[in-house]
């Protein structure tokens, strides 16, 4: 059976999954549609924030980064994990002691101001919105490519999916069919692991396989190596990072993520605080499965690309290689006309988006119209590594349409999250809290559903229209996150003389410093500037890693600040030490 049948019935298998539980979990009140009524299981929370955290930014580009980045990419891994251990450990405890499920309500309610409240509704929504297009993106591409339909279409479809299951069950729906996604992305990603590790080295864990021997007798990393500096790239397992550099980008993924607010709300769906600890440690365990994978499926995908590709005559070409010129994501332009494939070191194109003409070539090829004059001639974009692996590596054709349904559930499950979390920064911060505090339940939940609709309008719209600079907006809202919610939320737990003044200047400087480094140096303004060169960035920090020192003003900002200021109220600081004693302790000596 061909992989278009695989891929139309796993697909249509998993949605309809998907919409049968949201069906069955549709939300009555503003509870469940907010945090699932408060009743999830830890098992069943740790399986929807696992499969809420790891996007289609872990599932599809995180292997394709460091497939291609090699050693560099090895930031991703440790900042995204890391910091999942951070919101778990330092954060998720005392937010669900303090009873707030959004982070602007911890933010207004422990700074007792309403322009604390604002400003983290703004940064929410920038944070989740720079997020959510990313994925609208993704899904467009797993649509287009193995449902043979229109990018612009998979993302349309896709909205039409997320919007069913967000509006339907709100929080409740959300967590019950993140759980259904988090087992098929899961098994999606590791079963063409498995295949490939036994496949290349006659080892089952792919773990370990990548640093087993391949059939020649070397080591599958030295065989890599070799392939790389024999092509012109450097060395696969060696960094060109500054060591300051990786530190501050790791630094800022980690601080970054642990401000995400749609992780953040999963730990208000479990009934006790107790429950919140347990499914953060479940979570963090079903994590592990794929992260500590992506490094070997990055290996596996990069040495068969290469070998596949290697000075080959492109009319000997697999089908596979055929089909992704069709979506745009590989091209090839015959520079020396010798008619095989000459792929090296240095960029294939002039520009960072591919430009294709209207005319195939002579070999019936897809030609680049805006290559370089680089040597290079085959440009691969990153994000299919892990979608064209299995068929790189020949594997059955229902593995291939599994990977389109694990890909589907990944992008689809962190978009629903996030969209919650711009509909309830709305209704529940803006709505209720401010401009219209007599709100009844039914007119609060139909504000929520209406700003779910518009959410998605506007997401699948920078997934059709996707600005120049998607990745540089996605490493942005990590960088956003760490240098705004990070230091208010840590010290509003840990500091009981932060007040409003501080909490508010740190939040809007540390942002505003974000933001101006990343158009200075990622984006450029259009029309106005170019990006300005690395060899001008302060300190030799890279715009993903400059979150880490914004961060770090937004602290020395809040603290000279609130210690220049009024002291916060005693009622507020009682609160704070209240968050900070686990429950039960002092009991015994009350007999």
């Amino acid at each position: 059976m061909s992989v278009q049948f695989w891929t139309w019935l796993l697909v249509g298998i998993t949605f309809t999954l998907y919409f049968g539980i949201a069906i069955w979990a549709r939300a009555g009140s503003t509870k469940d549609f907010y945090v699932a009524g408060g009743g999830v299981s830890p098992l069943a929370n740790g399986m929807a924030t696992a499969a809420d955290w790891m996007s289609a930014a872990s599932f599809i580009s995180m292997a394709g980064l460091i497939s291609f980045m090699g050693y560099d990419g090895s930031v991703f891994l440790m900042g995204w994990t890391g910091g999942y251990v951070l919101l778990a450990l330092l954060l998720a405890p005392y937010l669900r002691k303090f009873g707030k499920f959004t982070v602007p309500a911890f933010i207004g309610d422990r700074y007792y101001s309403n322009t604390a409240r604002t400003v983290a509704v703004i940064c929410a929504l920038l944070v989740s919105f720079t997020y959510v297009a990313g994925q609208m993106r993704g899904v467009g591409i797993v649509f287009s490519q193995f449902l043979q339909v229109d990018i612009n279409l998979g993302v349309i479809i896709g909205m039409a999916v997320v919007l069913v299951f967000s509006l339907l069950g709100g929080m409740k729906g959300i967590t019950y069919t993140q759980v259904a996604q988090y087992c098929v992305l899961m098994f999606a990603f590791l079963v063409p692991a498995i295949f490939i590790s036994l496949q290349m080295t006659g080892n089952p864990i792919p773990q370990i396989g990548m640093g087993g021997k391949v059939q020649d007798g070397t080591y599958l990393l030295e065989k890599l190596d070799n392939l790389h500096t024999q092509l012109g790239f450097k060395e696969y397992t060696d960094g060109s990072k500054s060591t300051w550099d990786v530190f501050a980008i790791t630094l800022a993924l980690m601080t970054g993520t642990a401000g995400l607010p749609h992780v953040i709300v999963r730990f208000f769906t479990v009934p006790k605080v107790k429950d919140a600890r347990k499914s953060a440690g479940l979570a963090l365990l079903f994590i592990a499965f794929l992260y500590t994978t992506a490094p070997a499926v990055s290996v596996f995908a990069r040495t068969n690309l290469i070998e596949t590709v290697r000075d080959k005559e492109y009319t000997s070409m697999p089908v596979w290689f055929k089909n992704w010129e069709n979506t745009g994501l590989i091209g090839w332009k015959d520079k020396n006309n010798d008619g095989k494939i000459q792929y090296v070191a240095g960029s294939a194109l002039d520009g960072k988006t591919p430009v294709f003409t209207k005319e195939r070539g002579k070999y019936g090829e897809r030609v680049l119209a805006n290559a370089s004059t680089a040597e290079n001639e085959l440009y691969v974009d990153r994000d299919i590594m892990v979608l064209a692996n299995p068929e790189i590596a020949n594997l059955p054709n229902w593995v291939i349409g599994l990977v389109a349904a694990g890909g589907l559930a990944a992008a689809l499950s962190t978009a629903a999250g996030l969209l919650l979390v711009i509909s309830t920064s709305v209704s529940h911060d803006l709505i209720k809290k401010q401009l219209k505090p007599n709100i009844s339940e039914k007119g609060e939940l139909l504000a929520a559903r209406i700003s779910i609709f518009i959410a998605i309008i506007v997401a699948g719209l920078f997934g059709i229209y996707p600005p120049g600079f998607v990745a540089a907006v996605v490493a942005l809202a990590f960088g956003l996150g760490a240098a705004s919610f990070f230091p208010a939320i840590v010290l509003g737990v840990f500091d009981k003389r932060m007040n409003k003044e501080g909490a508010i200047s740190g939040m809007v400087i540390g942002i505003g410093l974000m933001l101006f480094y990343m158009i200075r140096f990622k984006t450029g303004l259009i029309g106005v500037m170019e990006p300005r060169p690395a060899s001008e960035w302060w300190f030799g920090t890279s715009p993903e890693g400059f979150g880490t020192i914004a961060m770090c003003v937004n602290v020395v900002v809040s603290l000279v600040v609130s210690r220049l200021t009024k002291p916060t109220p005693q009622h507020v600081q009682d609160i704070v030490e209240n968050i900070r004693i686990p429950s039960g302790a002092g009991e015994a000596h009350s007999h």
